[in-house]
């Protein structure tokens, strides 16, 4: 189990829109550099609380698919969910969202509850062998490309 990672950024759009791109899950490949989108699962139309998704993610070769469901859902305050493998969560996807003077303040952190071992599993999956360092430099990127979609809408 690592460190949580968080990044934030403000945004000048208003909490309301910028809830809007971060719970559309399927669109989330147009700003994540390793998520690559994917599609509601198990009955699943839209962020609720138990949805599932199946995600597609990708990383220079490797590329894998996952299984995600939304623990939190306070619009448009905080949307969270975990990464569901072998029967457990694996981690916490987070954005929590703030109003502020001029738009939002948009946290995305990162929270691990794997076991030391998984990391061995998650490099031969996914071509990473330190998650925290490399999530900090994709969220950064997330953030940005979120950025640039709220504000161009």
């Amino acid at each position: 189990m690592t460190t949580p990672v968080s990044v934030s950024l403000d945004i000048a759009a208003s909490p309301e829109k910028v809830w809007a791109l971060v719970t559309d899950l399927p669109r989330m490949g147009e700003w994540s550099p390793e998520n690559q989108g994917g599609v509601w699962a198990k009955g699943a139309t839209g962020p609720a609380v138990g949805a599932r998704f199946k995600g597609r993610n990708k990383n220079g070769k490797k590329s894998w698919s996952t299984s995600v469901e939304v623990n939190v859902l306070d619009a448009p305050k905080k949307f969270s969910f975990g990464l569901m493998a072998l029967g457990k969560n694996w981690c916490d996807w987070i954005y929590e969202i703030e109003a502020t003077a001029t738009g939002c303040r948009v946290t995305h952190s990162w929270v691990d509850h794997r076991a030391s071992w998984h990391d061995k599993l998650g490099k031969l999956v996914s071509g990473v062998s330190n998650r925290a360092v490399h999530n900090r430099k994709n969220m950064e990127i997330t953030l940005q490309n979120l950025a640039a979609a709220a504000t161009a809408q």
